[in-house]
Formats: C-alpha cells, sequence, structure tokens
C-alpha cells in the first residue's frame, strides 16, 4: 500500500503532487500519456493570468495564487508567470463590475477609451469601453505542467508516465486503482485530476458530482510583430460582439491566441476528432480581421484542446472518503492551479471544501 496517488499529471494534478510532497508526504503520481502531450487540457504555450473576475472569490483566489507561482519559479529555475496586463472591453456594466471588484480589493486598474486603448495597443481594437489591470498576462502551460513535477519530484514525489488507470474503487475506507497492466494499487488516499475522463472515471463513485460537460475547443494562433508583448484582452459579450461566451486573446512564443470561449462539440476524449473544423476557424478569422489590425488573419495556425464544464461553471475541488476530487476547471482554471494544489493538500490532510467548490446539487449561475 501506498500513502498517496495523485492520478493525473496535468496542470492540477500536478500541483497537487507538488504541494503534498512538500509537506513530507509520500506521493506518486500517475499519468496515462508521456511528458509534454497535447491529448488533454494542459499543454501549449499559453494560458491566461489575471486577477479581474466579477467574483470576489476568484480575485481572492488568483491573489493567492499570484504568489504560489512566484513560489513555483523560484523552487525549479523556470520562468512561467509573465505579467503584461490585460485589457478588458466591451460594454460599460461588464468592465465597471470587474473595476469595482478589484478597486474593493485594493488591485489596480483603470478605465481607458477605445482611443486611448488603440493608441496604446495598436494591434487591439476595443468596443465602448476598456478597462486596464497590470496584474495579469499569461502562463506558459507546457512548462508549468513541467515545472510543478520538477519540484514534486525535489520534493520526493515520484512521477511516472504512461501509466493508465483503468479502474477506481473505495475499499474499507480506502482507495484502490487498477492499472493498465492489471496491477493493483491501494492507497490511503487518491486525488483524482484527470481532466475530461472525469465523468467516465468518477461516474457512480462519487456522491454529489455535478454533470460534467467536456468538449473539443478550437484556439488559433495568428502570426503578429511583438506578440509576446501584447496583453492578455477579453472582448465581452455586447453591442460589438453576438456570442454569448465573449473571447480572449493573449501573446505567446507561438503567436496571437484566440478562441471564442466553451462554443465547442461535446466529445468523447478517447474518441474525438481532433481535426480543425473550417467554419469554426474562419470565424475567428472574421473576428480578427474585424478587430486585431495587428495581426496577420490570413495566416491562422489552429489547434485543439478540451474544456470540462460544471453547469454553473464553478470547479469541484473537494473530498469524498479516501478520494480528492479536482474536476469541471471550465476553461478559466489554469491560472489557479498553484492555489488548487494547495486546496488538494489541505483536503487530503482533512480541511473541508471552501467557497463554492463543495461537492452537492447544481448550484445556480
Amino acid at each position: 500500500m501506498v500513502h498517496h496517488i495523485v492520478v493525473g499529471g496535468g496542470v492540477m494534478g500536478s500541483s497537487a503532487a507538488w504541494h503534498l510532497a512538500a509537506r513530507g508526504e509520500q506521493v506518486t503520481l500517475l499519468e496515462q500519456f508521456g511528458p509534454g502531450h497535447d491529448r488533454g487540457s494542459s499543454h501549449g504555450s499559453s494560458r491566461i493570468f489575471r486577477l479581474a473576475y466579477a467574483d470576489p472569490f476568484y480575485v481572492s483566489l488568483a491573489v493567492r495564487a499570484l504568489p504560489l507561482w512566484r513560489r513555483l519559479e523560484a523552487e525549479t529555475g523556470r520562468r512561467v508567470l509573465e505579467l503584461t496586463g490585460a485589457v478588458d472591453h466591451g460594454p460599460a456594466a461588464a468592465t465597471s463590475a470587474l473595476h469595482d471588484v478589484l478597486r474593493a480589493a485594493g488591485r489596480p486598474s483603470e478605465f481607458l477609451t477605445p482611443a486611448q486603448a488603440a493608441e496604446r495597443w495598436p494591434g487591439l481594437l476595443a468596443d465602448t469601453t476598456a478597462l486596464f489591470h497590470p496584474e495579469a498576462g499569461r502562463v506558459h502551460a507546457d512548462r508549468a505542467v513541467a515545472a510543478f513535477q520538477q519540484a514534486a519530484r525535489q520534493h520526493g514525489a515520484h512521477v511516472r508516465h504512461g501509466v493508465k488507470v483503468t479502474r477506481l474503487s473505495v475499499r474499507g475506507g480506502r482507495a484502490e486503482i487498477v492499472t493498465g497492466d492489471e496491477r493493483v494499487i491501494t492507497a490511503d488516499s487518491v486525488v483524482v485530476a484527470v481532466g475530461g475522463w472525469a465523468p467516465g472515471r468518477l461516474s457512480g463513485l462519487v456522491p454529489g458530482l455535478p454533470a460534467l460537460r467536456v468538449t473539443q475547443e478550437q484556439p488559433v494562433h495568428f502570426p503578429a510583430p511583438d506578440a509576446l508583448g501584447w496583453p492578455s484582452f477579453i472582448h465581452h459579450p455586447g453591442a460589438g460582439l453576438a456570442d454569448e461566451g465573449g473571447i480572449y486573446g493573449l501573446g505567446s512564443d507561438d503567436g496571437v491566441k484566440v478562441g471564442f470561449h466553451g462554443v465547442g462539440p461535446v466529445v468523447d476524449p478517447d474518441h474525438r476528432d481532433r481535426t480543425v473544423a473550417p467554419r469554426a476557424l474562419a470565424e475567428v478569422q472574421r473576428y480578427a480581421e474585424r478587430w486585431l489590425p495587428g495581426v496577420d488573419h490570413t495566416a491562422p495556425v489552429a489547434s485543439t484542446c478540451l474544456y470540462t464544464t460544471t453547469p454553473d461553471h464553478h470547479f469541484v475541488v473537494d473530498r469524498a472518503g479516501p478520494l480528492t476530487v479536482l474536476a469541471g476547471f471550465s476553461g478559466h482554471g489554469f491560472k489557479f492551479a498553484p492555489v488548487i494544489g494547495e486546496l488538494a493538500a489541505d483536503l487530503v490532510g482533512g480541511a473541508p471544501a471552501r467557497g463554492p467548490f463543495a461537492l452537492g446539487p447544481p448550484r445556480a449561475a
């Protein structure tokens, strides 16, 4: 028997392994694919980091995550977080709500007119109102996952790739895992952080688990001069943008990344067609042509990734017996990874779930 197993070596599972190992716990991390794979939700060169949310709870969570990202960098010598600032633009109601919550939290932000925003960032056109907040930017996704795993190893964790968990059960207050080679492992606790595989792996096993919707999303990278100098940005739905989910973007090593939020088709992560959808690509190109004069909208490079979304878009971070569940990060969870791992380690140690993350019936959005 082993003490603690983390199933899933994406950003959340890797963070949990780091925190557990740093507390002196015996930890083994199992990941079904190889290092740096692109099958799930944690790969690529960029994810948005931002403090700006209309919900004060998420602002406080992001504030807590910021020094943990810096701690990870200090422990590993890897630079993963770059603060470039962020621009939210669209209806005044959206930007004002963000400004009010940031101000209440004592975090800086400033309003800009569309003309002022265009003067500061000529490659980006703003719609109606714009809010700039400097404590934002990008996290390099691949480097972040590698850094969490490196830090976990430095604290004594075992990290094993190419180990697929085929069955998970609870027996006598302990968790039992069966791997693809029919090896049976019993553990005091198991952290389950398997992204799009959570519905299948946890079905019927965890009471109160909300419905998890797994979709294939299609971000696009466009060539742009000085792409790394771009702020991250969110265009909120309104008069200038009809899409309900809004659109996001940020600079990266691969150009300016742009995507519609949560609009992709439902998929099975083991049997999905990863082919780029031409119609969806054309929609992003049309957006870039209209709103992003600083990119070459004629030379897109599209890819696919997975979203796992709960009905209310809150995360699941809770414990059921010996199982700690990290799931449903709904396309906006990556920035919180170091604090989600810390919360997971707290749960393993017996702490209750925090905020809106507890298992239970679906909550109102």
